[in-house]
């Protein structure tokens, strides 16, 4: 063999293969999300999915999306994969680094990503792009200078055998 591999995947493959690995994670029977953080360098900060908190049980908080009083479904107890990978963050300051994501981030996670010092964010789904929960989102990290990206698929198919 002469010369390095030419088929290696790119950073954009990598990191965000790595939220959507993160994302299997989730028990949420409808919407899996995950995230990695990343630094300048391409180096794997942190990594979040969305769940419940340590200590509050699964099988003991609700999962529903709807019902008579929101006390009864998921929205008072989970917590987003991006607000999870920076609380998962044990070294210091997140200055300057990337965020991957799996799906744009609501108003309360850009909050938290601006005061955070995340500068760019990639994201591969804007489902939730015509509600005021992401157009708040988008207008205020706009104004904070964080760069939006959306992810464009290569096509190429990722495996992990496990």
């Amino acid at each position: 063999m002469s010369g390095k591999r030419q088929d290696y995947i790119s950073w954009d493959e990598y990191f965000m293969g790595v939220a959507e690995l993160s994302a299997m994670r989730s028990k949420d029977p409808g919407t899996q999300v995950g995230a990695c953080i990343v630094s300048p360098d391409n180096k794997i900060l942190s990594m979040g999915y969305n769940g419940f908190p340590k200590g509050c049980p699964d099988d003991e908080f609700p999962w529903e999306r709807e019902g008579d009083d929101p006390y009864e479904t998921k929205y008072f107890y989970s917590t987003h994969s991006e607000l999870n990978a920076i609380l998962n963050y044990r070294g210091g300051s997140l200055e300057g680094s990337k965020l991957y994501v799996t799906l744009f981030p609501c108003n309360e996670c850009a909050k938290a990503i601006i005061q955070s010092g995340i500068k760019t964010i990639i994201y591969a789904d804007d489902k939730y792009g015509d509600t005021s929960a992401v157009r708040a989102s988008k207008r205020m990290l706009r104004s904070a200078g964080v760069e939006l990206v959306l992810y464009r698929p290569t096509g190429r198919r990722l495996e992990v055998s496990v």
